[in-house]
């Protein structure tokens, strides 16, 4: 019987894209609950306020979408 390591196979990028998804996943969830905070104390910035929220949204997204993409790039 050899150890348990060696008898691993498939893709591991998977698992490493998963852990990795929590991230921005927690990125996301902070830009929005802050953003509605500030959009609650200053109504009268909304238009801001909802625009940096989206822009900061879309990196947070895009840094998942490049780690998705990665992980079938470079497959182990």
């Amino acid at each position: 019987m050899s150890g348990l390591l060696a008898d691993v196979t498939g893709n591991l990028g998977s698992i490493g894209y998963g852990l990795a998804a929590i991230g921005p996943g927690v990125g996301i969830g902070i830009i929005f609950g802050q953003g509605v905070q500030a959009i609650a104390r200053q109504p009268e910035a909304y238009g801001l306020i909802r625009q940096n929220m989206i822009l900061g949204f879309v990196f947070a997204e895009a840094l998942a979408l490049i780690g998705i993409a990665l992980a079938f790039v470079f497959r182990t």
